[in-house]
């Protein structure tokens, strides 16, 4: 994948995001929005963009966790950070399924081979998700309803340890792969590669420092929702705040558009009016700074993280 290539699809999703947002703008009305954003306490979106780069920061700590499990512990820090961050380039992807860009970043980087490292964001999306329906249960404490979301996620959590951690699924899928030949068979022996990572970073022993941080992280950025909320004075007690924030972004996790682009910010809007009584003008602002401060400001690091990358390795994603 080149640079232009990379440009091309940021500028699509920056497209598609200006699009989302001027709907709701033009909808709930410019002016009030403008006057909200007017009497808006400008230090409490910095504080925001803190906590989510104190999210980022944690996470880092847990990819470096699943290096280290694989055995991969040639990569210098710095470089460890910037391929990490380098992954939110093309978060604005279905499922996030972009961060495996991280896997050819480290691989032009440092030849480390790219079915070895790609589980990890399954991994990684595995434990974020825990990680997420832990703060809908705590979040959902507060009024009934709310644990629906829990139960389902619990489930979908459930399923996919028994699929990732059963042997019988995988193996009879590489052997398909193996018996049908041609781009299958010569794919068989990296989905076997790939399998055989996923299973040693999602036994119980490796679940747990990962989904701690999970927990930690998300409610960082869960809580840069409650700070922006404070900066419109809207009342909305933090517990509300992680649950409206996770379920929001669960709801765009699970439906496969473009970074939840539409689903996240409608969801995340009518339950802060709906369910925690912020007018609606607030409510809009509210969400459209949040995601600014969670979707777009991770692009924004991933681009710079990959320029400082290919400064430091030229030929990266050159071709050569």
């Amino acid at each position: 994948m080149n640079p232009r290539t990379l440009v091309r699809r940021l500028l699509v999703a920056v497209l598609l995001g200006v699009a989302v947002y001027a709907g709701f703008v033009l909808f709930r009305g410019f002016r009030g929005i403008r006057d909200a954003l007017s009497d808006f306490r400008w230090s409490m979106f910095a504080l925001a963009l803190g906590m989510t780069f104190g999210n980022y920061v944690l996470r880092f700590l847990k990819w470096e966790f699943y290096l280290r499990r694989l055995g991969i512990l040639g990569v210098p820090k710095w470089d460890s950070f910037l391929t990490f961050l380098s992954g939110f380039v093309l978060t604005v992807t279905p499922g996030k399924v972009g961060e495996v860009f991280k896997s050819l970043v480290l691989f032009e980087t440092h030849g480390v081979p790219g079915a070895r490292t790609a589980p990890i964001v399954v991994a990684e999306r595995l434990t974020d998700l825990i990680g997420i329906i832990v703060l809908v249960i705590i979040g959902s404490l507060g009024f009934p309803g709310g644990l629906v979301w829990a139960y389902l996620g619990s489930f979908a959590v459930l399923v996919a340890l028994v699929v990732i951690s059963s042997r019988a699924i995988p193996d009879a899928i590489v052997r398909w792969m193996d018996g049908r030949g041609g781009f299958f068979g010569k794919l068989a022996p990296r989905v076997a590669t790939a399998w055989d990572s996923l299973r040693i970073l999602v036994t119980p022993g490796a679940l747990v420092v990962p989904t701690v941080i999970s927990v930690t992280s998300w409610a960082l950025e869960g809580l840069s929702l409650y700070v922006i909320l404070l900066g419109f004075r809207a009342n909305v007690a933090p517990p509300m705040a992680l649950f409206f924030y996770a379920t929001s972004q669960l709801a765009g996790a699970l439906i496969p558009v473009p970074g939840g682009l539409g689903v996240t910010e409608g969801s995340l809007e009518q339950q802060l009016v709906r369910l925690g009584g912020v007018p609606q003008i607030a409510a809009t602002s509210a969400m459209i700074l949040v995601r600014i401060a969670t979707l777009w400001f991770a692009v924004l690091l991933g681009f710079i993280a990959l320029a400082l990358l290919r400064r430091r390795h030229p030929k990266l994603l050159s071709g050569e």
